[in-house]
Formats: structure tokens, C-alpha cells, sequence
């Protein structure tokens, strides 16, 4: 199965990064400016709050551009890595931090992690619905599971990578996937909605 192109996936010229490293303010703003919106976009999607995701893009903007100097040239931590993966990594990051910080007991406590593994093949929900539709849908969703959703179907990251950024297992990533892709697919099914307003009508 192929991973999905990340909203991230932007290729940043060398000469940019040089004039990053050099602190050149223009060179923030370019970047600034080129990741606001994939950066919000996952930072919403993990949090469920256009507030928080817009603290989230700020404290991930302002740590990418302290840490430049610890990225290499397309290597980090000895592997190799494009600097979108790099930043999308401090996004990430950032975005489960700030969930952690406001997330309450009792969304823990959902029974997720007994669940059987399913197929990793699973579909994503459809694509045809409109990102109105779909935020509303995400945000009917218990934190944990929203994450793992966005994670695995739209920035393509495997269950062993989503179970080590959240500090779970494989099969708590699988577990939410599976749950989490067929109330989302129910919720965004207009069916439901139809044949109560043709009831009721």
C-alpha cells in the first residue's frame, strides 16, 4: 500500500535552508508561509480546536526556526529526512503536546486497546465529503482517534510510527482505526440524515 502524499511534502530549495541558517528573516517568512496552512491543518485535525491548532503552528514555526541549525542536509538522527518530514515531525509533536495539556481523564477511557487488529488495508472515508463536513465529523471523535486517523490516512504514517509518537502500542493504532473509520464513515453517510428528513418532513 502506498502512503499517502503528505500536505507537508514541499521541497525546500538548499539555498533556502542556507539563508534559514544564516537567520535571514525573509527566509522565515517564506517558510512561514509555505507550511501555515498543512502545519494548521494537522494541528486542527489532532486537536479539534482552531485556537489551539493556531498556538500549535506558532509553537511549531518559532521551534523549527531555533532548531534549524540541528538539521543536516537531508539527515537526522543518522536517517534520511527531507526537511518537510523534519518539520512535520516538530508539527506532530507539538500537536500531541497540546493535546496531552488539555486532553481530560475520561477520553482515555474509551476501551480502544482491547479491540481485535484489523486489515491496514481499510479504506479511508469517502473523499467526496467537503472539509466542512469532514472537521465537523472529526471533531465528533474522541481525541485519540481522530489522531490516528489523520495520522495514518493523510500524512501516511505507519501503526508502529503513530504507536511510538503517542506512546501506545501497534494495536491501539489498529484498534482506533478500525472504530474510528466506520463511525466516521457513518457520520459523513447523508443517508441516515435523508431518511430522517423525509420522515419528519
Amino acid at each position: 500500500m502506498t502512503p499517502p502524499a503528505s500536505s507537508f511534502a514541499i521541497d525546500v530549495p538548499d539555498a533556502l535552508l542556507v539563508r534559514l541558517r544564516a537567520g535571514e528573516r525573509t527566509a522565515f517568512e517564506q517558510v512561514y508561509r509555505w507550511f501555515e496552512r498543512p502545519v494548521f491543518t494537522l494541528a486542527l485535525r489532532i486537536c479539534g480546536e482552531r485556537e489551539q491548532a493556531a498556538d500549535v503552528l506558532q509553537d511549531t514555526m518559532l521551534k523549527v526556526f531555533d532548531r534549524i541549525g540541528e538539521f543536516r542536509g537531508g539527515r537526522i538522527d543518522g536517517a534520511a529526512s527531507p526537511f518537510w518530514g523534519w518539520l512535520r515531525q516538530i508539527a506532530v509533536n507539538e500537536a500531541l503536546m497540546a493535546l496531552r495539556r488539555r486532553r481530560r481523564a475520561d477520553e482515555d477511557g474509551d476501551g480502544l486497546d482491547d479491540l481485535d487488529p484489523v486489515d491496514d488495508r481499510t479504506p479511508p472515508p469517502p473523499a467526496a465529503a467537503d472539509a466542512a463536513r469532514l472537521q465537523r465529523a472529526l471533531e465528533a471523535l474522541p481525541a485519540n482517534t481522530r489522531t490516528v486517523l489523520w495520522l495514518y490516512h493523510a500524512e501516511g504514517y505507519t501503526h508502529e510510527e503513530i504507536a511510538a509518537l503517542m506512546q501506545r502500542t501497534p494495536s491501539f493504532s489498529k484498534s482506533q482505526l478500525a472504530r474510528g473509520g466506520r463511525r466516521l464513515r457513518e457520520l459523513l453517510d447523508p443517508t441516515p440524515i435523508a431518511v430522517r428528513e423525509a420522515v419528519h418532513g
